[in-house]
């Protein structure tokens, strides 16, 4: 497995399909910010192309994704996650403009949110099946990203995950995933605290240190089913973005 350490060590490659443990090492924070460079996220849309799953620090929580039908499936087996609970897909405020069926003001709500008060969220809303870019996901991967005509995307999460969301964009992937730890014993913030399962199921993954919004409750994004403005989970920032609806969009969000 490709392992890159966003540090400056380089690409590594485990002849046992291991990462190298580096708990020793304590990463502050802020190591999850800054920019991602393109040749990173297109080496981890190449494995992913190959049928492999990459393993990614998001601002919210590391996660694991793929774009084909074993990789989706490694996913699910590896977490033990039920095909009840599709997975999301990496996405910006614009490919959600482009493909969540939504009244205007609401697309402005989740602009708003992202360039204005730059804090991580997922909008599920009903979706463009006909969109250029789901046209080409296999029908098993979005049959599991998709829920009652719902998509799950996942918004500005930060650089390694918008990194990803525009050059697969640009190269007319999908990519999809889920939070990278077994399922139901809460999200991980460091790759060195990822299971050994997860991890021996992904043939890529980036070292970006400690996720922003690492917590001790284990809490992944928020989620917001945009239909109703309903709360579908409380994560990471939800206080926050609660205010804001309120406040800034004289919106209650429902649980």
């Amino acid at each position: 497995m490709h392992a890159f350490d966003s540090h400056g060590t380089g690409l590594q490659l485990s002849h046992n399909h291991t990462f190298r443990e580096e708990a020793d090492r304590t990463v502050p924070t802020e190591a999850a910010t800054g920019s991602a460079s393109q040749s990173e996220a297109d080496a981890a849309i190449d494995a992913m192309q190959a049928g492999g799953c990459a393993i990614l620090p998001l601002d919210v929580a590391y996660a694991i994704v793929g774009t084909t039908e074993p990789a989706i499936r490694r996913i699910f087996a590896a977490k033990g996650r039920s095909y009840e609970k599709p997975s999301g897909m990496f996405a910006t405020w614009e490919m959600s403009r482009e493909i969540h069926v939504m009244d205007a003001d609401r697309h402005a709500i989740a602009q708003v949110i992202v360039e204005e008060y730059r804090l991580p969220f997922s909008i599920v809303a009903p979706f463009r099946a006909d969109h250029p870019l789901l046209r080409a996901v296999d029908p098993f991967v979005l049959q599991n990203s998709t829920k009652a005509g719902t998509l799950d995307m996942l918004i500005n999460a930060g650089k390694w995950h918008d990194a990803v969301a525009r050059r697969a964009l640009a190269r007319g992937i999908a990519v999809f995933g889920s939070s990278a730890n077994r399922s139901l014993t809460g999200s991980k913030y460091r790759l060195a605290d990822i299971e050994p399962e997860i991890r021996e199921a992904a043939a890529f993954a980036i070292d970006g240190g400690t996720s922003r919004y690492a917590n001790a409750e284990g809490k992944s994004s928020t989620i917001v089913d945009f239909r109703e403005f309903r709360l579908i989970r409380r994560g990471v920032c939800c206080e926050r973005l609660t205010e804001i609806f309120q406040d800034r969009f004289g919106i209650a969000l429902k649980d």
